[in-house]
């Protein structure tokens, strides 16, 4: 089961700062080229994790989670085209994968992941897109559609609308700006993780 708090961070010193707050789950979503750089990124943030008895998600970059020994995965629809799932399944890793339409669930669920993640659910500023928001209605026919697998939701998401996307099916909310965007980030991790546990 995933943690009900799932963070996303772009850099290993987010999570020295919010592991200790209570985080128990955090995804490393580095958009960078340079290898030693994500390497480096991916290590240091794979070492933080451990010791706070936190899981990390890699975001995207497949090799470096296979070479450094993750656990988990998450691959956006675009990073689907070059990733090889064989590879990752043979070296153990959980896969999430990122959804925003019904094709999407269906080629997410072609891959049998171990997670789906939906969004956004509400307008979101994290990430420039066209895609429109998706709503609590969408929440509950991926819950439908998944079974017993977890539902990842991410895009607007607030402390004031948790409770109706987690009553909607969620398993798991992700959170970037109204983390990482709030006036004291710390402070905002713990009322996370004081609200979802």
């Amino acid at each position: 089961m995933l943690d009900r708090f799932y963070l996303i961070v772009d850099s290993a010193a987010w999570l020295r700062r919010l592991l200790p707050c209570g985080a128990r789950l955090a995804q490393l979503r580095v958009k960078s080229t340079d290898d030693a750089f994500l390497r480096a990124e991916i290590a240091a943030a794979k070492k933080l994790c451990a010791h706070a008895g936190a899981q990390l998600v890699v975001n995207d970059h497949w090799r470096h989670a296979i070479d450094l020994g993750c656990d988990y995965l998450h691959l956006g629809q675009e990073d689907l085209d070059g990733a090889d799932v064989a590879a990752i399944r043979r070296a153990g890793l959980q896969i999430g994968v990122s959804t925003h339409d019904e094709g999407e669930l269906s080629r997410a669920l072609s891959i049998d992941p171990d997670y789906v993640a939906l969004g956004p659910v509400f307008p979101t500023t994290t990430k420039a897109t066209t895609i429109r928001e998706q709503g609590l209605p969408a929440v509950e026919r991926w819950r439908k559609a998944l079974g017993t697998r977890p539902l990842v939701a991410i895009g607007g998401i607030t402390l004031d609308r948790a409770g109706d996307i987690l009553a909607a099916g969620a398993d798991s909310l992700a959170l970037v700006s109204d983390v990482l965007g709030a006036a004291d980030p710390e402070a905002r991790a713990r009322q996370w993780v004081a609200a979802t546990r």
